[in-house]
């Protein structure tokens, strides 16, 4: 009996690396063996804890917040704030790189969606840095970085499935995400500073030509119409959240219907734009609950097969200190970024190890930032790094996939960086909170 929660984990493992749908390799699965382990019954208990966990009120927060992103997205509002930022920092070495990270996080506390980001700024700025002499490994790794700062930078979908998976408080880890966020932000900033200073040639400045052109009112202009509506946005959104006003599903909400109203402002808003946006969100949203159903099944056999409690007891039999068994999670997820979606691992890995946090007294905030950092490498690593794709779909025929694996790597590097510095110092991450609940 004990080599049975193994078995059904390795088999849904190999699955997966196989390449099968991830939702119906779960759920199919975790059925079959439901049914030959517990019979009948089996199909009894199922529906009912699928139906807990659908009901659960914090998962309306996923499609409000697909919605916010996916309706800046068509507003026009990277646009802009690519245009107004190359020009304020365009006088610098590395001042299109700046002005892509300045964007990426920006964008990354507007919709946190990694996809649109990426494409966005790939399409809008990537011709305009390889035009300027940018180095193509330089130019399209900070691109990519910056598009995944989404998942860590609040309000992130990632964080509101982790706050579902570990029980813990969304609203607590996006007040929790926001200084480890900066200091990613801040970490890739100092590579491009020190970029510019060792290899100036890779990160030229704008033509002088250019930056005549924007001064005085229509600088102003520039900069308000760019900033101002989506500074409103992020603060009505995070401010009503960290401030107690609103629940994180209420302040999805609010998000929603003010990425509506700032279309409409930048007059962008029209039936086929609401479509476009209400079908993306749709097919997003089915995607990620498909795999949260597949997910409860898996869950209700893997403990159903006692499996937590056998890996509970052969860690704490091994005498494994506890920061030992967060180092091999650590790996293990990271690992696994490699090969498999971040919502897999979130649904997959997260629920059979938290059980074990728990017993070893950890606190399940700090984990959760923890892995919500690690899961943000997923994009980044290859062979099945998304934003490497997104971007290669997007890019000039001159841009090669070595490029973009290359251009990567001191971002991935970086990330661990920050993961490690969060490790160490926890107070990063529960400084805020506990501030904030005082």
């Amino acid at each position: 009996m004990e080599a049975l929660p193994l078995l059904f984990f390795i088999c849904v493992l190999l699955l997966l690396l196989l390449g099968f749908p991830v939702a119906f390799t779960l759920g199919g699965v975790s059925v079959i063996f439901g049914f030959f382990v517990f019979g009948l019954d089996f199909f009894n208990l199922l529906p009912l804890r699928i139906w807990g966990v659908m009901s659960n009120y914090v998962l309306i927060a996923v499609p409000l917040f697909i919605f916010m992103g996916v309706m800046l997205e068509k507003s026009g509002l990277a646009e802009e704030l690519l245009e107004t930022m190359a020009l304020l920092f365009g006088k610098l070495r590395g001042g299109l790189a700046i002005s892509v990270l300045a964007v990426g996080a920006m964008l990354g506390a507007s919709t946190g969606i990694v996809g649109a980001t990426v494409v966005t700024m790939g399409v809008l700025s990537l011709p305009v840095m390889l035009k300027r002499g940018y180095n193509p490994k330089t130019a399209s790794g900070i691109i990519m970085a910056s598009g995944t700062l989404g998942q860590i930078i609040p309000p992130s979908i990632i964080l509101v499935l982790l706050g579902t998976v570990l029980n813990v408080p969304v609203g607590d880890l996006f007040i929790a995400a926001v200084i480890p966020g900066f200091i990613l932000v801040f970490l890739f900033f100092i590579w491009i500073v020190l970029i510019a200073i060792f290899k100036p040639q890779s990160v030229p400045a704008m033509p002088l030509e250019e930056l005549e052109k924007f001064k005085g009112i229509e600088k102003l202009k520039k900069i308000i119409n760019a900033f101002l509506l989506p500074f409103i946005l992020v603060m009505a959104v995070l401010g009503s959240i960290f401030a107690g006003i609103a629940s994180p599903t209420e302040a999805a909400g609010v998000g929603a219907l003010g990425a509506t109203i700032l279309t409409l402002m930048r007059r962008q808003f029209n039936l086929t734009t609401l479509k476009a946006v209400m079908i993306k969100t749709t097919s997003l949203t089915s995607m990620a609950f498909m795999i949260l159903v597949g997910a409860t099944a898996f869950g209700l056999v893997f403990r159903g097969l006692h499996g937590d409690r056998y890996l509970a007891e052969l860690i704490l039999s091994s005498d494994m200190q506890p920061n030992h068994f967060l180092i091999i999670v650590m790996i293990i997820i990271f690992i696994c970024g490699f090969f498999i979606d971040f919502i897999e691992i979130t649904f997959i890995i997260v629920p059979v190890v938290a059980p074990i946090f728990i017993h070893l007294n950890i606190d399940l905030l700090w984990i959760g930032i923890l892995i919500a950092m690690n899961l943000q490498t997923s994009f980044l690593t290859p062979p099945f790094g998304f934003s490497i794709f997104y971007l290669k779909g997007v890019a000039p025929p001159g841009l090669t996939t070595e490029q973009l694996y290359k251009g990567i790597v001191p971002y991935v590097a970086i990330q661990l960086l920050a993961l490690l510095l969060i490790i160490l110092f926890p107070d990063l991450v529960l400084w805020l909170p506990k501030v904030l609940s005082y």
